[in-house]
């Protein structure tokens, strides 16, 4: 690689990612509007609040065509849960009138105003990040970090490494993606102070890899008091400048930690813009499903479902909890798990939508017996109990010796990975509560090219499933 090469093309990709000077007057004069209109119904509450604005619209590093505005309203902290949460929901509703509700540690209003994705989100003013009583409480003392700190050359920098991660797919810290949240991006291109010099840094990582920006002074100094950061044991640990507690990154997995190194050594060895702007991925059809089982020559076996009424946060861990318990019980029972994956669609709408867990088999099927071996017969009591257990059962083959141990070969519970999900069993491995539920309900067991039929609805995903990259 030149370096004359990467800087070509980032030139080129900070040009389409950069807001021109119309969008950002446009942004400006709408959250202006939207603030008054928060200050204007904050006044018909009996306390006092204020209005702040955060996130990437607020430090000028948001992508050229995102149409984010982030407006917290502070409330003092002499009021409870309960009031924070209705007055917070009275201001939103009042600026947003055909906004609706969403939840997060509590209820916040969510709408769209002049073209604008708007939150409207209630919080504590607390003195400090340390001190906070709900979880978004802190948000404002993120912003006031960055703002201290950042520079229009930053800003640029930040810009461009969301870009490569959404285009790389490792951008997002919901627990469906388990990826960087904006905010580690700023902090990380502040830690090293661009774009560049972050991604050979990167590529050269030697997880787990530690950060502290803390300590160079500063609006949000962290007080000598709890200046201690707390000891993570996450493959990226980057402390909280403003909460020495929390690790920014817990959410990131080690899968995407991996697979952004993975790119930074792709971009440096060829620089290309279709690592920050890759071509979207064509759904499969039935038919590229079938050929690759067929091709693959695995047992293919799909639970279906109606998905759970929570919101995504709360559904992935749950769906991912699910999948590998029913992952090791076909383990545990010899069918062998080659790989699995779970996916869903309506989360969080009102119309419910389906939800999937797909797993490959190694093993179709399993004798009717399977072989249990009892103590070495010189135990005594113990392998005297386990002979009687067994000696009048005309079901099973022995008890006979084998190396010294009692063994019978007995009829086996389940031989198709199928059946045992057809049965009770299916609840006896670690499901998640929801999907538990769920289940309960009803579900559908989906064999081998009957599984082609989830390309209809789940395209994208089993193409990424079957065709699988970094």
């Amino acid at each position: 690689m030149t370096d004359d090469a990467l800087d070509a093309v980032l030139e080129r990709v900070s040009e389409r990612v950069t807001p021109d000077a119309d969008e950002r007057e446009r942004l400006r004069a709408v959250t202006e509007e939207l603030t008054d209109r928060a200050e204007t119904a904050i006044e018909e509450l009996p306390v006092d609040a204020d209005v702040t604005q955060v996130g990437s619209s607020a430090r000028s590093t948001w992508l050229a065509g995102d149409r984010d505005i982030d407006l917290f309203v502070r409330f003092p902290t002499e009021i409870d849960r309960e009031e924070l949460e209705r007055y917070g929901l009275d201001v939103g509703h009042a600026v947003l009138p055909d906004g609706h509700e969403e939840y997060a540690e509590h209820p916040y209003v969510k709408g769209e105003y002049e073209g604008f994705d708007v939150d409207l989100v209630p919080c504590y003013a607390v003195d400090s990040a340390t001190e906070i009583r709900s979880a978004v409480d802190r948000t404002p003392f993120h912003d006031a970090f960055l703002q201290a700190r950042y520079t229009p050359e930053l800003a640029e920098a930040a810009r461009l490494l969301k870009r490569f991660m959404k285009g790389v797919g490792v951008y997002g810290s919901d627990l469906r993606t388990e990826g960087f949240s904006g905010y580690l991006v700023e902090l990380l291109v502040l830690e090293y102070g661009g774009f560049r010099p972050l991604v050979e840094a990167a590529a050269e990582w030697h997880p787990p890899v530690r950060f502290d920006l803390r300590g160079d002074g500063g609006p949000a100094e962290v007080p000598p008091d709890v200046a201690e950061a707390a000891e993570f044991d996450d493959p990226l640990v980057v402390i909280d400048p403003t909460d020495p507690d929390r690790n920014v990154a817990a959410v990131l997995s080690e899968a995407n930690l991996a697979r952004f190194q993975h790119y930074c050594r792709e971009l440096l060895d060829e620089p290309r813009e279709s690592l920050f702007f890759p071509e979207p991925t064509e759904p499969i059809d039935a038919a590229g499903v079938r050929e690759h089982l067929d091709r693959r020559g695995s047992h293919a076996v799909a639970v279906v479902f109606d998905t759970p009424d929570v919101v995504e946060d709360q559904l992935y861990p749950q769906l991912r909890r699910s999948l590998g318990g029913v992952a090791d019980e076909f383990d545990r029972r010899g069918f062998d798990t080659l790989r699995a994956t779970t996916f869903a669609d309506g989360v969080g709408e009102t119309a419910s939508g389906t939800s999937v867990l797909f797993v490959e088999t190694a093993v179709a099927e399993l004798p009717a017996v399977e072989r249990h071996e009892g103590p070495p017969v010189h135990v005594g009591e113990h392998a005297a109990s386990f002979y009687d257990a067994y000696a009048d059962d005309e079901s099973a083959y022995g008890p006979f010796v084998d190396a010294g141990r009692y063994v019978v070969e007995r009829e086996r519970e389940h031989r198709t990975p199928e059946a045992l999900l057809r049965s009770d069993t299916l609840f006896d491995v670690a499901l998640g509560t929801h999907v538990e539920t769920a289940l309960g309900g009803s579900y559908d067991v989906l064999v081998g090219d009957e599984t082609a039929a989830l390309a209809e609805e789940f395209g994208e995903e089993l193409r990424a499933y079957f065709e699988p990259e970094i």
